[in-house]
């Protein structure tokens, strides 16, 4: 997740867990201890970029990093602030819970966090939120900025923390919803299309939980195609997309190459644009693909060499999302799209 929901979450969790007896600063090192295990993006300091795509999300979002971490850092923090009678366990619980609820929530998008780093490199991605949801986000943002304001001894501070643990699973509960009624209708969409897809996957759009991405791959390509749990049709016809591995040979054997599409998991095209190979990553969906089915793909990278020879990676950028494209998003929300 982004990481302003990373800090509003751990700041309600730590005010949860250790307000009474530390007062509102529960809520800072709760904030802090939640953005933790993103560390990981220094990497990019030192790393290649597919490495470090890799890195981020790696073994500090592992189960054994937030063991042993949690531990050690209430050990740190009980000897560092000792005057403040501030017992080991309650630091022990205000890590641990923020370092695994960190880990735990991270999975729920597409992502793909490495639970099980350094025994094996398998990632978990639930595809139940996108990366950025303000709907998931918002709740927990309002009760941060409620305690914030309140006396820490005002009777309806447990109040407010009970109310953004319900909304949270309530919100769990409806985007797991959603996600078994997209996943049903795209296989009944593969069915009725005539696709024989090997494996498939079905994502949330950005900001929100209820126009969903599919992907049916097949040997040669993948099928996009989009379902808002609005809709009363069935899916629209899907859009064809080719893998071209042929435009991979020259590069195949690069490990930065091997690198990318390991982090695709399997799901990744090729296409040519101005005589440079993209290597598109299709999991995180196109750039208005919900309007315009030949988006480019928000995560891609331009294959070149260097007058040395070098491979040289080039990640594509992200548009903005245009007014048009907000636009044209909430009006495929509402429902099944007009035909032309």
């Amino acid at each position: 997740m982004d990481s302003l929901t990373h800090t509003v979450i751990g700041a309600c969790i730590g005010d949860a867990v250790a307000g009474k007896k530390m007062g509102k600063k529960a809520m800072l090192w709760g904030a802090l201890a939640n953005n933790l295990p993103d560390i990981d993006v220094v990497t990019s300091l030192w790393m290649s970029q597919a490495d470090s795509l890799l890195a981020h999300r790696g073994f500090t979002h592992s189960i054994l990093f937030a063991v042993l971490a949690t531990p050690l850092l209430s050990w740190f923090f009980h000897r560092r602030f000792i005057r403040h009678n501030i017992p080991f366990n309650d630091w022990l619980l205000l890590f641990g819970s923020n370092l695994f609820i960190h880990i735990g929530i991270d999975a729920f998008t597409a992502y793909g966090t490495a639970w099980f780093e350094p025994f094996s490199h398998d990632r978990v991605s639930m595809n139940l939120i996108f990366v950025a949801d303000l709907l998931y986000t918002l709740p927990f943002l309002l009760v941060a900025i409620i305690l914030m304001a309140i006396s820490k001894h005002h009777p309806r501070r447990v109040f407010w923390q009970r109310f953004a643990i319900l909304l949270n699973l309530i919100y769990v509960g409806f985007a797991l919803r959603n996600k078994i009624d997209v996943d049903q209708a795209a296989r009944d969409a593969f069915k009725s299309q005539r696709i024989t897809t090997v494996d498939y996957f079905t994502t949330p759009t950005p900001l929100n939980n209820f126009l969903w991405y599919i992907v049916g791959k097949t040997d040669e390509g993948y099928y996009l195609g989009y379902r808002s749990i609005l809709d009363e049709c069935e899916v629209s016809p899907m859009h064809y997309v080719s893998r071209n591995d042929s435009l991979l040979i020259p590069y195949r054997d690069l490990h930065e190459v091997k690198q990318l599409i390991r982090f695709s998991e399997g799901f990744y095209s090729l296409s040519s644009m101005d005589s440079t190979v993209v290597l598109n990553d299709l999991r995180f969906g196109q750039t208005g693909g919900w309007y315009k089915p030949d988006a480019p793909f928000v995560f891609r990278y331009a294959l070149s060499e260097n007058a040395n020879n070098d491979l040289v990676i080039q990640r594509g950028r992200m548009e903005a999302g245009s007014s048009e494209a907000i636009r044209q998003l909430l009006k495929r929300i509402s429902g099944c799209p007009t035909v032309q």
